[in-house]
């Protein structure tokens, strides 16, 4: 019985249990491939390798390729089964389910001419980490990364990061590989199943890690992790293109259109045309100059290019090449955090998102075959100086916060609907400048509470949902909020990042009061800390609130007590971001907005800053 390359050849072993070698450090910019998706004769898809995690408790699923007609045979755990490859050499065999093991086990596979052995393999929960580059976010990126990179010693965790893949056709496989990054100027070792250890968890998303780290050392059972994130990627693209066409969403079919046209319209044959005269016209002004040429920039361009269709944000497309591999794999769930990407359309695009976002979980229960998979969003992260109360109502003015907003609403859509298995943290308070805030320990921290809460058994002992609203009653003056949970800003100080407004739509900070419920016996007044009065001088008549309301928002609400369970960004109204306040732009707003009208509405709102301001400063003035 021979160790076939896809079980892992012990020379090939050895390279791995090494960080990149130097010779993968030195290779071109290009993908240098280890081992195809699909190999010649029998061959195993290579989700399946020594090292790997398979799902307890549930049918295990096992799939590969052989010649055609050709018997194949799979033992696992004492259990075996066997099938006949078809024409087009695929085989899928189901193993009866097995119960959580630590201890390492083999999985032969038999064709009529040679066999596989996959080793050192667990029984245990595999979970599958999707999104874009916050989640992506390496461990040796990250504050207190090296602390955690140097106790990654846990061989009882398995970590696999999938390779780039795009469409439009559904990708059978992937293939183990060094994939070069132009973002990190190096190649990344993807596609291998490897054991914890430093060297390993080092290059794993960061949030992947401390998610996998808490629920093994809670849980007590081996953890697998699934690396299937890409930065700067849509909702779109991670969804089947099937089922975007299938949806009703006008912005959906907008976006679906325009994409299409854009492909039908390419023509790779004029594209290198326009490239050559470029390059030549290029040449020619360096020439003239007295200019030197690269030897790397003396060559014409000569290739060919996909166009549109080659664009990994095409609908459907990181859906096709990294979740549709992993297809009818056995798992537990999902985590996934994403949402800048898809920022920069306006209203469109936030209405886009919303119609999307819960087909997209949908779909992704579908290819795990379970249709209750438990499923965790991170809500998008900050970006930006801090909201203040300077520029308070400027700085509403982003499309990020609409997203991170309908994300929590995707989770209250499903979870008002019965579904218990659909999870949500809020990550704006993990704040930095930087559109990829590193502080990400906190948030794979916060979203594993969530899992071992709801898929462990440890609900009494910690807690994950976020403080709910429960009504909000209008009053003379004042929105009355009612809250499932005593709340408070941690600190004890003032409760930021309410803001209010009328029918003008103009949104003012809110002042922040509990609601009174009575007195005690000596007279003295008690509040209820699940009850908000908000006011504002400078909004005489509440209609709607929002809450952190800010892409790096000026708020501080959590749960009261040692819980870390902030108050979610989330509003009361529908109002579009373009016609707010009301008016800036005429009874007509055209979409998506020019410079010139995205400029008045932000003047209108450091209007509304300024008046605010002066408003506060005579009432200082006054009182002095």
């Amino acid at each position: 019985m021979k160790h076939y390359l896809f079980s892992c050849l012990l020379i090939f072993t050895l390279a791995s249990s090494l960080a990149i070698p130097a010779f993968a450090q030195k290779m071109p910019r290009e993908d240098v491939i280890d081992v195809p998706a699909i190999g010649e004769g029998l061959c195993v898809s290579n989700v399946f390798q020594t090292n790997m995690v398979l799902q307890r408790d549930q049918p295990i699923h096992v799939w590969g390729w052989a010649d055609p007609d050709e018997q194949v045979m799979v033992e696992f755990a004492g259990s075996e089964a066997s099938t006949k490859a078809g024409k087009d050499r695929a085989w899928k065999v189901t193993l009866p389910a097995v119960s959580a093991n630590t201890k390492p086990q083999q999985m032969v596979l038999k064709g009529e001419s040679e066999s596989l052995v996959l080793d050192n393999i667990l029984i245990g929960d595999v979970w599958v980490l999707g999104g874009q580059s916050n989640m992506e976010f390496e461990l040796a990126k990250v504050e207190n990364g090296p602390l955690e990179i140097i106790s990654a010693n846990f061989p009882e965790i398995r970590i696999l990061t999938v390779p780039y893949g795009q469409g439009p056709e559904l990708n059978m496989g992937f293939p183990r590989l060094y994939q070069w990054s132009d973002w990190s100027g190096r190649h990344f070792r993807k596609g291998d199943w490897d054991v914890c250890r430093p060297e390993i968890a080092r290059e794993l998303s960061a949030i992947g890690y401390v998610f996998a780290r808490r629920v093994h050392k809670a849980s007590n059972v081996p953890i697998g992790v699934i690396d299937a994130s890409r930065g700067g990627t849509t909702v779109e693209t991670w969804t089947p293109l099937p089922v975007l066409r299938a949806m009703s969403s006008e912005p959906t079919k907008a976006k679906l259109a325009s994409f299409d046209e854009a492909a039908a319209a390419w023509n790779p044959q004029t594209d290198l045309e326009k490239r050559i005269a470029s390059h030549r016209q290029w040449v020619e002004r360096q020439v003239k100059e007295g200019n030197p040429i690269p030897v790397d920039k003396k060559q014409e361009p000569g290739d060919l290019q996909p166009g549109p269709i080659g664009n990994h944000n095409f609908p459907g497309h990181c859906y096709a090449g990294m979740i549709a591999p992993l297809s009818g794999l056995s798992v537990k769930g999902a985590i996934f955090h994403q949402g800048y990407n898809n920022a920069f359309e306006g209203s469109v695009g936030v209405e886009m998102y919303r119609d999307i976002f819960p087909e997209m979980i949908r779909a992704w229960r579908v290819a795990f075959n379970n249709p209750e998979m438990p499923f965790g969003i991170l809500s998008l992260c900050t970006d930006g100086y801090p909201q203040t109360r300077d520029d308070y109502c400027e700085k509403m003015f982003n499309a990020g916060i609409e997203i991170r907003a309908a994300q929590y609403q995707t989770f209250l859509d499903f979870h008002n609907a019965g579904d218990r298995n659909v999870g949500f943290v809020s990550t704006y308070d993990l704040r930095r400048r930087w559109y990829h805030p590193q502080l990400k320990i906190p948030a794979g921290e916060r979203i594993a509470r969530w899992a071992l809460a709801t898929q462990y058994g440890f609900d009494s002992q910690v807690q994950w949902k976020p403080p709910m609203l429960v009504s909000m009653e209008k009053g003379d003056g004042t929105l009355l909020l009612k809250l499932d949970t005593d709340v408070s800003d941690p600190q004890d100080g003032v409760i930021e990042g309410f803001a209010i407004a009328g029918e003008d739509r103009k949104f003012h900070p809110a002042n922040v009061a509990y609601a009174e419920k009575g007195k005690d016996n000596r007279g003295r007044i008690q509040y209820d800390y699940k009850q908000l009065i908000l006011t504002s001088p400078m909004v005489p008549t509440p209609t709607q609130f929002r809450y952190a309301w800010g892409r790096n928002p000026l708020a501080n609400l959590q749960a009261t007590g040692n819980k870390d369970l902030p108050f979610a960004t989330q509003r009361s109204d529908d109002w579009m971001m373009e016609e707010v306040p009301l008016g800036v732009l005429g009874e007509e707003v055209s979409l998506p907005l020019s410079g010139g009208d995205r400029n008045k509405i932000i003047q209108a709102l450091r209007r509304q800053d300024t008046a605010r301001r002066l408003k506060e400063a005579e009432k200082v003035i006054q009182t002095n």
